[in-house]
């Protein structure tokens, strides 16, 4: 999980930020990107074997998850989040709004980065030098924090707003396109957070009229 943070500190960069996004495919709420940059002697501190485990968010439990967040809050050298709300990614399409959130989640930082890893994309417009890894949560500690990071912001965030719409019940799906949630759309309708511009939160008028006879 640290052969790219190799490589770069072999190219000599010392300050190697992991990204990662949350929330690209939920039909409510934002997109969230977070940014980790690790100690460079992590590996030989005695504290290592705790992040053993650490692995794309997708593939722990919530219980996990919330586990690695808490420790890498208080081990990792800085971390940065970048958030984007569902009206600007219905603006400019959430490819746009997830690079927005990345671009947020680097500006965050407490410490400049010389260097940049990032899951899956190239970050336009910035000048830091990056590299791209395909599935990169799994193979590279720093995207891994990364997405951790973000995921459980994310949820927290949507566990917030099921206090204020509770009848989406955004704490049990996080805004994704589950049958509840589905069922729940299409009994009430949009809320102010859902994505308007994502296929399935605003009805046809066929189907409005149907729901209202």
């Amino acid at each position: 999980m640290l052969r790219y943070e190799h490589d770069a500190y072999a190219a000599g960069f010392n300050l190697i930020a992991g990204i990662d996004e949350a929330g690209r495919g939920p039909l409510a709420g934002p997109v969230v990107a977070a940014a980790v940059i690790w100690p460079p002697d992590l590996e030989g501190s005695k504290d290592y074997k705790k992040f053993s485990g650490i692995n794309d968010s997708k593939q722990l439990t919530p219980q996990k998850r919330e586990h690695y967040y808490h420790l890498i809050r208080e081990h990792a050298l800085s971390i940065g989040i970048g958030m984007i709300p569902e009206n600007i990614i219905d603006e400019i399409n959430i490819l746009q709004a997830t690079y927005c959130a990345m671009q947020q989640a680097v500006a965050d930082l407490s410490v400049c980065p010389n260097f940049l890893l990032v899951d899956a994309l190239t970050i336009p417009k910035l000048s830091i030098p990056q590299k791209g890894i395909k599935k990169g949560d799994t193979l590279s500690l720093s995207i891994a924090a990364a997405s951790i990071i973000a995921k459980v912001a994310r949820d927290h965030w949507m566990e917030q707003m099921h206090n204020l719409y509770p009848r989406y019940n955004f704490a049990s799906h996080k805004g994704y396109g589950t049958s509840e949630h589905l069922a729940a759309l299409e009994k009430h309708g949009p809320c102010p957070i859902h994505r308007r511009s994502f296929r399935g939160v605003v009805m046809e008028s066929s189907q409005i009229s149907l729901r209202d006879n």
